[in-house]
């Protein structure tokens, strides 16, 4: 062999590992492709509906919607309840209301709402609140109410024969010694544990009086309810108005809103219905609680005094979501606004609905006691 072949063959590499490692990285994946692939297997990690849940998600509760998806002009989404919240503030603070993410103008005319986005979310899993099974969310709430064995059942108070009624309920369950204090709450398949356990049954009789006295009361407020109501039915001079409430300021530094109505006629009198919000707090805006209070002026000038009853019901106008209350006034002719007092509504939520609208309907129902 020569000195020259020799020197060659002693370059070579010896190491077959070695000579596999130099060809590796001749064909080795760039940088930029293993950060692609590294960034795909991530992903996998996570499903699609997760990956859904956060893009679908409210603007400003960053929760999914259970109802309408509203939209802004950039396609910003938010929930129904939060979209009415955020047009509640704004009328609250005489605003122009905005999305919360890009700050455009919306409202109840430029805010669209995304049926492809509720469709979506309607089809997105969702755990049932009973047995912590999944199901899509527009299947859930039948699965709740209907199907889960494993719901909520409710006990009424006993009715005027005495016989208690078992009333299947979805978010409610009591032990069947609930009338005797017991407070439990619970699904059903542990209630028949529970009532074996329970201590209420050996209560002393003074403490059974004390929870059969509070029920009792309840029962008899809305029993009193009730006969008011149909004793008024029974007056001779009864009328009612659909009234409409339009939002206004007051003159004040602050400039605080109000509602009021135009004037209407009844028994040969004109009349306004003036209401505020959370009894003309300084700022509502910063209550998480929020309610509306009313009250019934007389216009005109009277010469004897009027004993008058009136009640707030939803009319055929509007979607209002009240209780009945009777309220009773005597107007004279130095007394001519009644008291503020509460419109029934159900929660927050509803108030805010209400300040969202443009203006608030109801049904205004009054009697007249006859002399």
């Amino acid at each position: 062999m020569s000195e020259a072949e020799a020197t060659t063959s002693s370059s070579e590499p010896t190491n077959p590992l070695e000579a596999g490692e130099k060809s590796g990285d001749e064909f080795a994946e760039p940088d930029a492709k293993r950060r692609k692939t590294a960034g795909k297997s991530d992903d996998k990690k996570y499903k699609l509906e997760e990956r859904l849940g956060g893009i679908l998600c409210c603007a400003v509760c960053l929760d999914l919607p259970r109802a309408a998806v509203y939209q802004c002009s950039n396609g910003h989404l938010m929930c129904a309840g939060c979209f009415t919240h955020v047009l509640a503030d704004a009328r609250l603070r005489d605003e122009t209301a905005t999305c919360p993410s890009c700050r455009v103008e919306i409202n109840k005319t430029m805010a669209t709402r995304n049926l492809a986005v509720e469709n979506a979310v309607s089809e997105l899993p969702s755990e049932c609140q009973f047995c912590n099974k999944q199901f899509p969310r527009n299947s859930l709430e039948k699965h709740e109410d209907e199907e889960c064995e494993e719901r909520f059942i409710s006990i009424t108070p006993p009715r005027g024969d005495g016989k208690s009624q078992l009333v299947f309920s979805v978010r409610i369950s009591g032990c069947k010694y609930h009338r005797i204090g017991c407070p439990w709450r619970g699904p059903l398949h542990e209630r028949a544990q529970h009532e074996l356990e329970c201590g209420h049954p050996h209560k002393t009789g003074a403490e059974v009086m004390d929870a059969l006295q509070l029920l009792d009361q309840q029962m008899v407020d809305e029993r009193k309810l009730y006969n008011t109501i149909f004793e008024l039915l029974g007056y001779e001079k009864i009328t009612f108005n659909d009234i409409q409430l339009k939002p206004y300021r007051t003159d004040e530094f602050v400039h605080r809103l109000f509602y009021e109505s135009s004037r209407f006629s009844a028994f040969n009198n004109q009349w306004v219905v003036k209401a505020r919000i959370n009894n003309s707090q300084k700022d509502p805006t910063q209550s998480s609680e929020r309610d509306m209070t009313y009250q019934l002026i007389l216009k005109s000038k009277i010469s004897t005094p009027m004993s008058l009853s009136y009640i707030v019901l939803r009319g055929p106008v509007g979607d209002i979501k009240v209780s009945p209350r009777v309220h009773q006034f005597d107007f004279t002719e130095q007394e001519n606004e009644t008291p503020y007092v509460s419109l029934p509504l159900p929660d927050t939520a509803e108030c805010n609905r209400l300040l969202a609208a443009k203006t608030i309907n109801f049904r205004l129902i009054m009697f007249l006691a006859s002399k």
